[in-house]
């Protein structure tokens, strides 16, 4: 089984024909494997090169510095995860693998976090030349492609195309670069680079090296690899678009196994929806045979759940 590359020319030239078209296409994706790739995306090569660049430099310096980017990371899902310092899988011993969130820009005496508004937060930054300029970039480019694939997911389930618009205009979005190692023969019984899990918010877009190492578990229960395929992302639809979409949509299981005996980077942007935006089942997914399955909860409520399950038991094996 092969996952469904999907062109999104028509969506950004096509007008509301091309909507449509991509809509179509998108919306049987997320209903049925709930990952796709998206090819002619619109983001600059050039920047996701730089980008890769600027993860291969934050992930070599040394230890001491990546700990210094820790400040209030559990509170604030800002700054550096140190290797094994996550439990995607909660059955599963600690994650293989490292991390660095950067999340909506702000400076630190912005009005919301000045309220102690959730999840907001100042980002932290290593000192590289240009390295904040060029992760910044590189966040509000693939924040513009997630608002626009999230028109195709409005039109795709009953409501108008700009009905997500307003709940992502400031979202909790968290740009996520990761470093797995080789995977060692000392590693413990079931311990991988990213246990099986779900994605959290609305929609993940990846960008993995040429090492791969993505698995995506199917209906049937079997595991599907899934390759890089240069030129494009790997979309997944996260829990909260599918709690959304009153599980019209699904989020589909999947984990890292970094076998090859390389190095492998890859960035993932998590697009969630603003902290105040209320999740409840759309309109369009809703009917006498199918009503709400979940009760309304703000975004941000939502996401703090999960996050803390997900922590948890990483912070105690640390102890």
């Amino acid at each position: 089984m092969n996952l469904p590359v999907i062109d999104l020319t028509p969506l950004r030239s096509h007008g509301a024909d091309g909507l449509r078209a991509v809509a179509g296409d998108i919306g049987h994706a997320a209903r049925t494997t709930g990952f796709f790739y998206v090819r002619n995306h619109g983001v600059d090569a050039d920047l996701i090169a730089r980008a890769f660049a600027a993860a291969h430099d934050l992930f070599a310096l040394p230890v001491e510095d990546k700990m210094a980017l820790t400040k209030d990371f559990f509170r604030t899902n800002r700054g550096y995860v140190p290797f094994q310092g996550e439990n995607l899988d909660p059955d599963k011993p600690a994650d293989l693998k490292e991390a660095f969130n950067v999340g909506l820009d702000l400076a630190a005496d912005d009005p919301r976090i000045l309220a102690g508004d959730p999840f907001r937060a100042v980002n932290q930054w290593p000192q590289i030349p240009g390295w904040r300029d060029t992760v910044l970039s590189y966040f509000d480019a693939v924040w513009a492609l997630g608002r626009g694939l999230h028109r195709a997911f409005a039109l795709d389930l009953g409501v108008e195309a700009d009905h997500f618009e307003d709940k992502l205009d400031a979202p909790m979005a968290t740009l996520r670069l990761l470093h797995y190692p080789p995977q060692k023969g000392d590693a413990l019984e079931g311990q991988i680079g990213a246990g099986t899990h779900t994605d959290y918010g609305n929609i993940t877009l990846l960008l993995p090296d040429e090492v791969g190492g993505l698995e995506v578990r199917a209906r049937d229960g079997t595991w599907i690899k899934a390759p890089t395929i240069a030129g494009t992302f790997i979309c997944n639809i996260g829990d909260c678009l599918m709690r959304w979409s009153n599980d019209t949509y699904v989020s589909t299981p999947h984990r890292v196994v970094n076998q090859s005996g390389r190095e492998r980077y890859s960035i993932a942007f998590f697009l969630d929806p603003n902290p105040e935006a209320e999740v409840v089942s759309l309109e369009g997914c809703v009917s006498e045979e199918r009503p709400p399955k979940y009760p309304p909860i703000s975004a941000a409520d939502y996401l703090k759940s999960r996050l803390d399950a997900s922590y948890e038991q990483a912070k105690s094996e640390r102890v």
